[in-house]
């Protein structure tokens, strides 16, 4: 079975004392590829280094993350800038709209947000949009380009069914992960009204971890219980699960 991870911070400092082991049963477990969203200017160097040393199945994405928008945020977007010019990147992200716990920075987190969308435009690479109760204002952000050729993923989906319906019609996948595995996130619900070619697959590691393992630090390899649980709900084989996410992250990445 193959998998996909499209969304994974291996990079950060959880994974410092082991991060070898972690890559290897991730590709032992089936992972055969990875992609890591940048955050800032500060995760950079690190993230670089890890997909340079496996250059054939972990993929840099380039992007401003919305918790790190502050009041130096065009200082980072210029060395985003500087990036793009000189190495190839996989995807513009993780970018977005993030209101869960500060609204201080909500406009300067839309500009950074629309500058970012026409880096991908620019550089034709899709987005990797993280959205935390900000649906509306990402969705009228999104609007202004609607007459271009947008893809993407919306990473970590949380939203109900017309949301997920929204987000497809405007070209992007839906990023599922370990939250799917929690009884009552209703997740579940969407995931099974949603056709399995509009979905990839993603961890966020450290992040959010699938049961068993909830609370814990996440990592690729536990990609398998992600696939397993939407196999559960759509009545299909994991197989087929692994095949077609893997299938639909490689046509959107152009790998």
């Amino acid at each position: 079975m193959n998998l996909f991870d499209t969304h994974t911070h291996i990079y950060l400092k959880e994974f410092d004392s082991d991060i070898e082991e972690v890559i290897n049963r991730s590709f032992n477990s089936g992972v055969i590829g990875l992609v890591l969203p940048n955050i800032d200017s500060t995760s950079i160097a690190r993230m670089l280094e890890l997909s340079g040393k496996f250059p054939d199945k972990i993929f840099s994405s380039i992007g401003l993350h919305p918790s790190s928008v502050k009041e130096n945020y065009l200082e980072e977007l210029k060395i985003i800038d500087e990036y793009l010019e000189k190495e190839k990147f996989i995807a513009i992200g993780e970018i977005g709209l993030d209101l869960y716990w500060d609204k201080t920075f909500r406009e300067q987190q839309i500009i950074a947000f629309r500058y970012q969308i026409e880096l991908s435009l620019k550089y034709n690479i899709p987005l990797i949009i993280h959205i935390r109760k900000a649906f509306d204002d990402t969705f009228k952000v999104l609007s202004e380009f609607s007459n271009s050729k947008l893809n993407g993923i919306f990473h970590c989906f949380g939203g109900d069914l017309k949301q997920a319906q929204k987000a497809i019609s405007l070209g992007f996948s839906l990023g599922i992960g370990g939250v799917v595995t929690f009884q009552n996130s209703g997740l579940q619900s969407v995931v099974k009204e949603i056709p399995i070619e509009h979905i990839v697959l993603e961890t966020d590691a450290p992040f959010l971890a699938p049961v068993p393992f909830r609370g814990k630090r996440n990592e690729p390899s536990y990609l398998t219980y992600i696939a397993d649980k939407i196999a559960e709900i759509k009545n299909m084989s994991v197989y087929e699960v692994g095949e077609i996410t893997t299938e639909n992250a490689g046509r959107l990445f152009r790998i």
